[in-house]
C-alpha cells in the first residue's frame, strides 16, 4: 500500500460520516486528539444520505462479519504518520469489502490511496515533528489486545469540529 502524505489533516466536510472500529484499550497511547481507532471506511456516506433504509442495510453488512479478537504488537511508520498494525488484518478487510460491495461509490479515503486504500491501522501520531517522535514510549505498552465486537458510524460538522458517534453496529457472523 502507498503511504499516505504528510498532511494537516484530511479535507473532512460537514456532514461526512466514517465507519471505524473504537480500540479503547489502545486509547492512552493515541496523541492525534481523537480515540484509538481503525478506520474501516472514510468516508462513508454523507450523514444526509443515511436513511433508515440505508442503517438497515448497514447493519447487514456489518453483521456478516463475526466478532473476532485482534493484537496490536507492530508499529510502523509512514512519512508524518506512528501507527500500529493489527493482527490479523483480513476481518477489517472483509468488513471493507463488504461494505463496498453495497456502496461502492463510498472509496476510501476519497481515491487518494486507489479504490481499495489503505491498509489496516491504528494511528498514534501525526504530522508535524511525528516522525522525531521516540517509539519506546509506546513499545514498552505493546501489545495490545482487542476485542472487535462492532463498527461505529461517526459523523462530524467539518474541520475542526471533531467527530461523534451516531449509531453502534455489532459484529454477529453468518446466521
Amino acid at each position: 500500500m502507498p503511504s499516505p502524505p504528510v498532511t494537516t489533516g484530511w479535507p473532512d466536510l460537514p456532514g461526512d460520516t466514517a465507519l471505524t472500529v473504537h480500540v479503547p484499550e489502545a486509547d492512552a497511547l493515541v496523541r492525534t486528539g481523537s480515540r484509538a481507532h481503525v478506520t474501516v471506511l472514510y468516508p462513508f456516506l454523507p450523514v444526509a444520505r443515511v436513511t433508515g433504509a440505508t442503517e438497515t442495510a448497514l447493519r447487514a453488512a456489518v453483521a456478516a462479519v463475526p466478532p473476532f479478537t485482534c493484537t496490536f504488537a507492530e508499529m510502523r511508520r509512514w512519512p508524518g504518520v506512528l501507527y500500529l498494525t493489527p493482527s490479523p488484518a483480513d476481518p477489517f478487510r472483509a468488513l471493507l469489502a463488504s461494505l463496498r460491495e453495497r456502496w461502492p461509490e463510498a472509496v476510501p479515503y476519497r481515491g487518494v490511496f486507489g479504490d481499495e486504500g489503505l491498509d489496516p491501522h491504528l494511528t498514534l501520531a501525526s504530522g508535524e515533528g511525528t516522525d522525531d517522535l521516540p517509539s519506546a514510549a509506546f513499545e514498552r505498552r505493546l501489545p495490545l489486545r482487542a476485542e472487535i465486537r462492532s463498527v461505529r458510524l461517526i459523523v462530524t460538522d467539518g474541520p475542526g469540529t471533531g467527530w461523534r458517534d451516531a449509531a453502534d453496529y455489532p459484529l454477529t457472523g453468518p446466521g
